[in-house]
């Protein structure tokens, strides 16, 4: 039986002594992956620590990071932990006003950066920030006196025992991705944080043979917890990416057996293949369409509790071994599980990942539940639904207007994952937890009779059309996301007799139709070819929508949603606000034409 962790000092301990000789973090270097050991990231997190408390870091203190994913950054938060302090992590992505007001409302002491360039930048904050003293930063020139390297060997010299704090204890802040106004604070316990790691443990069978390609941001609450923390706290491995877009190189090289991701990564992978597998065509493509039909007759008997026969069970070893397990190599061959959230992951993607015998567990969570909220898991596994409570959790639903059928409300749990509150913010924490400890989420969400959750959407972002009906965009959206011609996407009707969207276009789609169509992309934003097509696209992909959800007419454009011009958080979250400052005319527009 898993042993069961009340901080993450006692977790952090427990696997430098259990998992010693293990390989923990691989990190490409000259062409190839290289990796560091527990025990050698013991001693390294050590001599940090006691760096760290040369610098008067002490319990209650806040240490902040802006930096991308790195064993600098594992280093830094369990240094951190182990003398009691607060980690309150940022992203490389966000912009330095972002910076310098979580510094100032976390209280930061020392800060910690990836380079020179953002040290330069964040070095001023030192006279603008009363709490704050030094800023170090990791890469760079090793001998200058606020390098991580200085730092390092300082610290070997000056060891600093280990705190051990209570469960109830701040072990960090995770800052939210603030849509709607200023970052707010989530404030998480060291019991918060453990309470999901015990429970994925009972659930999951991950070991210490397990190996995963690390892409999500550590300083997201879902990357942070269940990949960082759980995969730790179990001595597997963790083969660092290099960036987003190397992902499916560094994917063959790591040859994961679990993959932690989010919404649009599944995604890229669905259209990707899907892709390769048309502009093959031939016998390739009849091969993978006839296995993708097979697999949907093999779930389909699974689901209802049959065997799905002698000739359907022979047709699934052929086509594994003639074409699944091809596209499984892109991925390194030996991938058990996929784990998705951050978003709803649209079910034909799912089950597209589910016919390549690749098992998808779908979960369910906020920043302020730790995140862990509900997940599938073997046993109870529903493609489409983001699974069960965890154990300890309850969720319950609360009436929404617009919605009679008494399971179907806003999501609200109970449990020891729920948040302490949002730094410095009472009132924000006591709209959204009640006296009793329920947390609302602001997610709508349905329970079906066998317990298992479904999300719907935001219920802030749901809006009545002209008609009364009630429209809830964002599983649209995602839907919507799966032609190849739609790069993002923001559906809007607010009001109106019918819905509207805002198209990003995928650039080599585009492309490829002004090629095909004898277009200049100049013109092509606003040819009612290109207008008809999409159309055409929300027929084809968007087969869930009832009529009134249809957008029927759409504003085209090329301008992707980025951290850069503030459109996306750096979760990315569409900022729904932003993008309707700057194209809302354009949208209302297309009703008068």
């Amino acid at each position: 039986m898993a042993k069961e962790f009340t901080n993450l000092v006692e977790m952090y301990e427990s696997s430098i002594k259990a998992f010693g000789p293990n390989p923990l973090f691989g990190t490409k270097r000259d062409g190839a992956y290289k990796w560091m050991t527990y025990q050698k990231f013991g001693e390294i997190t050590d001599s940090f620590r006691g760096a760290l408390a040369t610098l008067g870091v002490t319990k209650g203190d806040t240490v902040a990071i802006i930096a991308n994913n790195r064993v600098e950054w594992a280093v830094a938060a369990h240094a951190t932990y182990g003398l009691g302090a607060r980690f309150c992590p940022m992203y490389e992505a966000q912009m330095p006003k972002d910076w310098k007001y979580i510094l100032n409302d976390s209280e930061a002491k020392v800060l910690l950066v990836a380079n020179e360039e953002i040290y330069k930048k964040t070095l001023p904050f030192v006279d603008e920030i009363s709490t704050l003293e030094r800023v170090i930063y990791f890469d760079g020139k090793p001998d200058h006196n606020d390098a991580y390297d200085a730092l390092l060997e300082h610290g070997k010299h000056n060891p600093a025992d280990l705190v051990y704090p209570e469960s109830e204890d701040i072990c960090g802040f995770i800052y939210t991705s603030g849509t709607t106004g200023n970052p707010k604070g989530v404030l998480l316990s060291h019991g918060n944080i453990c309470s999901n790691i015990n429970g994925v443990q009972s659930l999951l069978d991950i070991d210490s043979n397990d190996v995963s390609l690390s892409f999500l941001p550590w300083a997201h609450s879902f990357g942070q917890t269940v990949e960082l923390h759980v995969l730790f706290s179990k001595g597997a491995s963790m083969g660092l990416a290099e960036s987003v877009n190397t992902i499916l190189q560094n994917l063959s090289e790591v040859r994961p057996t679990l993959l932690f991701s989010v919404p649009r990564i599944f995604n890229r992978i669905y259209d990707g293949v899907h892709k390769k597998m048309e502009a093959e065509g031939g016998i390739k493509h009849t091969l993978f369409t006839a296995g993708m039909e097979n697999s949907e007759r093999l779930r389909a008997a699974a689901d209802a509790g049959k065997d799905a026969g002698f000739m359907v069970n022979l047709k699934d070893k052929l086509f594994d071994k003639v074409v699944f397990s091809k596209v499984r190599d892109r991925f390194g061959g030996r991938l058990r599980y996929a784990f998705s959230g951050g978003a709803a992951l649209a079910p034909d993607v799912a089950k597209f990942i589910d016919n390549l015998h690749i098992t998808v567990y779908e979960g369910y969570g906020l920043t302020e539940t730790s995140p862990i909220v509900t997940c599938n898991r073997p046993g109870a596994r529903r493609i489409g639904s983001v699974g069960k409570p965890l154990p300890g959790v309850e969720v319950i639903l609360q009436h929404v207007e617009g919605y009679d059928d008494p399971n179907v409300g806003e999501v609200c749990v109970k449990g020891p994952n729920i948040m302490k509150g949002y730094h410095n913010l009472p009132e924000q924490t006591a709209e959204v937890i009640d006296e009793d400890g329920t947390f609302h989420t602001g997610d709508l969400g349905r329970l079906d009779a066998d317990g298992f959750l479904y999300i719907i959407g935001r219920v802030k972002e749901q809006y009545k059309l002209e008609n009364g009906k009630y429209v809830v965009p964002a599983p649209l959206e995602e839907e919507l996301k799966l032609s190849p011609y739609v790069n993002q996407i923001m559906i809007e009707g607010t009001n109106k007799p019918y819905n509207v969207a805002l198209v990003v276009l995928d650039q080599d789609t585009l492309k490829e139709w002004c090629a095909a169509n004898n277009v200049g992309e100049s013109e092509a934003l606003n040819h009612p070819k290109l207008h008809e097509t999409m159309k055409s696209e929300v027929d084809r992909v968007g087969h869930s929508f009832k009529g009134y959800e249809k957008p029927k007419k759409f504003l085209l454009v090329s301008e992707e949603f980025s951290t850069e011009n503030d459109m996306l958080t750096p979760k990315m979250s569409v900022k729904r606000r932003v993008v309707m400052e700057k194209y809302g005319e354009a949208l209302m527009a297309l009703y008068n034409e």
